[in-house]
């Protein structure tokens, strides 16, 4: 499922002050020399961003198991990190494929063999697609999938593959979206629609159905769930249309889910599992969440059905944030040297997690304004801040190298490895 010499190479890869935050004394050392060194966090330059080994794993084994005992796959969006150190965790905790978004990450993760991927978007790139036609006729073991929710998709993807070298029909599933979604198509007629051009294209296999409920909530209120569910028996009806009438080229997916209302999901598409065909055409359920496998201390530990709240087997934070306050410029304001550019923002500011009463009010650029009842001995010039952070996907592009620690509760958690990221 993925190559891991090739990811084990990068191991090897040299230090230097291109990667932020890594102390100078690791420049010019390979990643597995200085590992060997048994470095801790407090030799890192701040600002900081961590991940905890422990809680990582974590966070794989209990949604392999939840997965594998709601009788769905897993095909984890590989966007949230795109870091295929963590990549093959999760495939090799069972994950079915990687998803990803655009054919440049898609390009990246073949770099690494990853051979069985979704394209969770339409793929209408003239120079990607014809990239596309020529890796599936070279690699016969690669499994690859995009969607489609118009017409026009369809048209363009036939004329394009049309002028492109190879021969494998490209495998797609249709999209169903929703009123004020985003992608898809707005209406079962549209989709039965884009089903039947796939069907009769050369070119196109249809595979299945699916699409993304988390844009058409954003809580768990009851009118928020009650939209998803609508959503997601839309898909299956779609299904089901789609499979009575004959369409499917053998097998059949559908996939929902992101990280959010993966319990929905379940609950309303799981009973459609049937890989044996017993029902109709063998059909795998699919889910695409990505953000389980750092979960955070914002959006996700709100809004996920696998928190202490609603679950026994909750998924924890693996990402932590660290700061050195720089300025104390009047009482109760402390400046910290970390930023837009170092952290997360869009789904919530930062929380300080080692100083009572704290908020974290603003970012700048390079700067987050940390605000504390009025005393003099609290976050003192130099102190570093741990702070807990909302969003991974938007926490992982700003860091091209990312330490991992043993124990992020540690008074000094040693670094055990570096993750790569490739944005």
């Amino acid at each position: 499922m993925i190559d891991s010499n090739v990811v084990d190479a990068l191991a090897s890869r040299v230090l230097g002050p291109e990667h932020k935050s890594v102390p100078p004394q690791a420049w010019g050392l390979g990643i597995r020399e200085f590992l060997a060194t048994r470095p801790t966090l407090s030799q890192f330059q701040t600002p900081l961003l961590t991940l905890d080994d422990g809680r990582l794993q974590h966070n794989v084994d209990v949604m392999a198991t939840w997965a594998e005992k709601s009788g769905v796959k897993l095909a984890p969006h590989g966007k949230t990190t795109m870091a295929p150190t963590l990549w093959r965790r999760q495939l090799e905790s069972g994950a079915w494929a990687i998803t990803l978004a655009t054919i440049w990450q898609v390009q990246t993760a073949r770099s690494f063999g990853v051979d069985r991927i979704m394209l969770a978007n339409a793929l209408v790139d003239p120079v990607g697609l014809t990239w596309l036609a020529r890796e599936l006729d070279e690699h016969p073991e690669f499994e690859f999938v995009c969607w489609a929710d118009g017409l026009d998709t369809v048209r363009a993807m036939n004329r394009i593959l049309d002028n492109a070298t190879g021969t494998r029909p490209v495998d797609i599933v249709v999209e169903l979206g929703g009123e004020h979604g985003r992608t898809g198509a707005r209406t079962i007629e549209e989709a039965r629609s884009v089903a039947k051009a796939v069907a009769d294209s050369p070119r196109l296999n249809l595979v299945g159905v699916g699409g993304y409920e988390g844009a058409l909530s954003h809580d768990r209120s009851d009118s928020g769930l009650d939209a998803v569910r609508t959503y997601l028996d839309a898909v299956g009806a779609l299904h089901r249309e789609l499979d009575a009438a004959g369409l499917y080229s053998g097998t059949a997916v559908i996939t929902a889910g992101g990280s959010a209302y993966q319990d929905l999901v379940v609950e309303r598409l799981a009973s459609f599992a049937d890989e044996d065909g017993a029902r109709g055409v063998p059909t795998s359920v699919v889910l695409r969440s990505g953000a389980y496998i750092i979960h955070d201390d914002g959006f996700y530990s709100q809004i996920s059905p696998m928190i202490p709240a609603r679950s026994d087997d909750a998924l924890t934070s693996a990402m932590h944030g660290w700061a050195r306050v720089v300025s104390r410029p009047e009482p109760g304001l402390a400046l910290l040297d970390a930023g837009k550019r170092d952290l997360p923002f869009d789904e919530g500011l930062p929380t300080p997690q080692s100083i009572d009463a704290a908020e974290v009010t603003a970012l700048n650029d390079q700067h987050a304004f940390l605000r504390f009842p009025d005393d003099d001995a609290a976050a003192p010039i130099g102190s570093v801040v741990r702070l807990g952070l909302s969003h991974p996907c938007t926490a992982f592009d700003k860091w091209r190298l990312i330490p991992v620690i043993d124990d992020a509760d540690a008074e000094d958690p040693r670094v055990v490895d570096l993750v790569h990221t490739f944005f």
